[in-house]
C-alpha cells in the first residue's frame, strides 16, 4: 500500500520560510514522479513544483526563484523549500507521486502564511 505523509507545515511570518517533506513508503520511489501541489480555500488545486527522477525540475511561475524541489531516493523523501513566502502563498499543501498510470496523494499539510 502506498503511503506518502507530509509534514512541516504551520504558520510563518509574510517573508519567512518552511521547509515541507514527503515521506513515501510502499512505492518504488526512485523511479516515482514526485510533485507538490497546492489548494487555498476557494480556489482549485494547482501545481507548484514538480521533480522527476533523477532531478529534472519545474516550478509554478508564482513560485520560481523562491521555492527549490529536491529529492532524497534513499530516504524515499522529497522536499518542498519555501522562501520568501506571502500571503497569497497559505493554502493546504499535498505531495503526488507518479509513477506508470497511477497516481498517489498524501493528506496534505497546511501552510498559513500571515503576520
Amino acid at each position: 500500500q502506498v503511503q506518502l505523509v507530509e509534514s512541516g507545515g504551520g504558520l510563518v511570518q509574510p517573508g519567512g520560510s518552511l521547509r515541507l517533506s514527503c515521506a513515501a513508503s510502499g512505492i518504488a520511489f526512485s523511479f516515482a514522479a514526485m510533485a507538490w501541489y497546492r489548494q487555498a480555500p476557494g480556489k482549485q488545486r494547482e501545481l507548484v513544483a514538480a521533480i522527476t527522477s533523477p532531478s529534472t525540475t519545474n516550478y509554478a511561475d508564482s513560485v520560481k526563484g523562491r521555492f527549490t524541489i529536491s529529492r532524497d531516493n534513499a530516504k524515499k523523501t522529497v522536499y518542498l523549500q519555501m522562501n520568501s513566502l506571502k500571503a497569497d502563498d497559505t493554502a493546504d499543501y499535498y505531495c503526488k507521486a507518479s509513477l506508470g498510470s497511477s497516481d498517489y496523494w498524501g493528506q496534505g499539510t497546511q501552510v498559513t502564511v500571515s503576520s
